[in-house]
């Protein structure tokens, strides 16, 4: 079973790539389950404007683009989703790369590792909303992260506790593809 970890933010100098490297690192640690990172800066996904709706392409799209992001997911059983939060909600460009695909999120389920200044709590609650639309279960535990008590001197350096949080999140995760 592979797990896509699903690096959301695209911001040059972004501190997304840290944290992904950390959920990596520890799922590399674990036996059972293979883990991917899909970055979503690599995959240059355009704005969702195909004449057909996602939902309804069969995984055919127009786009190069959007066809490789499409295959990248669907090759995936669950999801953690590394998201910051932009101005109380998910950001942009993530949202549009869910919304760009239909059938490859369906069903799936999913975790949250969040950032922000308020540790990223509101852009969770959004994505919970979002991918119920394509009955996601979202896992319960989630590791929320503060811009101001997890970096020091501007690099990542999670407190102790936030490793137990994600160790929750991976046994959660897993278990619901058990």
């Amino acid at each position: 079973m592979k797990i896509g970890i699903f690096l959301g933010s695209i911001r040059k100098g972004r501190v997304g790539e840290a944290i992904a490297r950390w959920v990596s690192d520890a799922a590399e640690k674990r036996d059972g389950f293979e883990y991917e990172l899909l970055d979503l800066s690599e995959f240059n996904v355009p704005l969702l404007d195909a004449e057909m709706v996602p939902g309804a392409a069969n995984k055919q799209y127009e786009d190069e683009a959007t066809t490789a992001w499409s295959k990248a997911v669907d090759a995936c059983d669950a999801f953690i989703f590394i998201t910051p939060e932009y101005n109380h909600s998910v950001p942009g460009a993530m949202k549009n790369a869910f919304d760009v695909l239909g059938a490859e999120w369906a069903g799936k389920p999913v975790a949250f590792v969040s950032y922000g200044a308020d540790n990223g709590l509101r852009a969770v609650e959004h994505w919970r909303q979002i991918v119920a639309n394509f009955s996601m279960f979202g896992v319960r535990n989630q590791v929320a992260l503060s811009l101001f008590e997890d970096f020091a001197d501007g690099a990542f350096a999670p407190r102790e506790q936030k490793n137990q949080s994600l160790e929750n999140v991976l046994n959660d995760l897993e278990q619901a593809l058990s």
